[in-house]
């Protein structure tokens, strides 16, 4: 079963949008065992361009489910990002199932369903592997290594911490950080 937590920034959260949020992010249920228990984390923004982005995001204990969109209309919005979830159980649950077993989480499995999706392993299949020497450096120095490589991410070792970090470039274009402990 879903709970919600639903909270909005720059958006009155009226009873409707929160019942409107609650009856399509709940239809992802039916993908679900009816034992799993998880809470589903919704963020809704409003943009002064007046354009409207939704983030949907649950964490399960074998995956989370993620996805965000944005556009015009709050409501549009919910829906894109409601499909997108959908599309995102259709494609991976069986994966998902096959590791949950493996994993011992018999318990939690999507739920078989009719669909169309095709569940070809070539698609996470490695194709490529690097081994990297990690170098000191701080993060700005990262940014440049990952920029001058063309990269969208780069792992180093932070100069400060001797911890592993990786910077990424954002969608928004800006950079990220995560240091790993």
């Amino acid at each position: 079963m879903l709970k919600f937590n639903i909270r909005g920034e720059n958006v009155d959260l009226t009873d409707a949008i929160r019942d409107y949020v609650t009856k399509r992010i709940s239809k992802l249920e039916k993908f679900f065992e009816d034992n799993v228990e998880a809470t589903a984390h919704v963020n809704l923004k409003v943009y002064p361009n007046k354009t409207f982005k939704v983030e949907v995001t649950i964490p399960l204990p074998y995956l989370t489910l993620r996805a965000e969109e944005t556009s015009n209309d709050m409501y549009a919005s919910i829906d894109l990002v409601t499909d997108k979830l959908e599309r995102q159980i259709r494609k991976y649950k069986t994966r998902v199932n096959r590791k949950s077993r493996e994993k011992g989480y018999k318990h939690i499995e999507f739920v078989p369903g009719d669909d169309n999706a095709t569940d070809s392993d070539d698609s996470l299949k490695i194709v490529r592997t690097k081994q990297i020497s990690l170098k000191p450096m701080d993060s700005e120095e990262a940014v440049l290594q990952m920029d001058m490589l063309g990269h969208d991410f780069f792992v180093f070792q932070d100069a400060e911490t001797n911890g592993t970090s990786v910077v990424y470039r954002r969608n928004d274009g800006r950079y990220g950080l995560i240091e790993i402990n």
